[in-house]
């Protein structure tokens, strides 16, 4: 059974781009789904190689509860984050899912984590490619 990796990002879409990219390399096997909060990132996450895409609130609710490992920005577990685009539903649906989170650090719309270096997007998406291939590893 290869695992269900699912990438939610926003706004537009950039890192969610990056993320599928890696994805796509680090583990070819999993089973890579993107949703975007907006059309403009959810177009960004299928042009980078996404093998299924959605948009909107409902599609990252449905897409939580399937999700073996949930990846993207640490906004997408605080409601009304990513500009507020992260709805309390969103937000809600994330942080309950069964799926193991790998949330990466950005340091944007007023939320900071402290206590973590300010790091290159390049090196976060790497290192959360790394994670996700690991978790991957041990599914199935």
């Amino acid at each position: 059974m290869a695992a269900k990796v699912l990438v939610i990002d926003g706004q537009g879409g950039g890192l969610g781009r990056q993320l599928v990219s890696a994805l796509a390399a680090a583990c070819p096997e999993a089973e890579l789904t993107a949703v975007g909060t907006n059309s403009l990132a959810a177009n960004a996450m299928l042009k980078a190689g996404a093998s299924r895409v959605a948009t909107g609130e409902n599609a990252v609710v449905v897409n939580c509860r399937r999700a073996d490992v949930i990846v993207g920005p640490i906004g997408i577990v605080i409601a009304d984050a990513l500009l507020g685009e992260i709805t309390p539903a969103m937000a809600a649906a994330v942080c309950q899912s069964g799926a193991r989170r790998v949330l990466v650090p950005i340091n944007h719309c007023e939320n900071y984590v402290v206590g973590v270096p300010d790091q290159p997007v390049s090196q976060l998406v790497a290192a959360a490619a790394q994670k996700v291939k690991e978790l991957c590893s041990g599914i199935g």
